[in-house]
């Protein structure tokens, strides 16, 4: 499971199956490295959610 933003969304899916595998992503906005940390906690609120249901998601 990785969280990425979403301008590595074709990156992920082209690594993924170079290495044959099928990994959960939860994809956020892009970029992340400007945002005020009150920005990131509110991105994290967002998708926590998501988060959690794939780190519990039964096989």
């Amino acid at each position: 499971m990785g969280v990425a933003t979403t301008e590595f969304i074709d990156a992920a899916a082209v690594q993924s199956k170079a290495l044959g595998t099928d990994p959960a992503y939860v994809f956020v906005p892009h970029p992340v490295q400007d945002r005020t940390d009150d920005e990131l906690r509110k991105m994290a609120d967002d998708h926590l959610e998501a988060i959690l249901a794939l780190l519990v998601k039964k096989a």
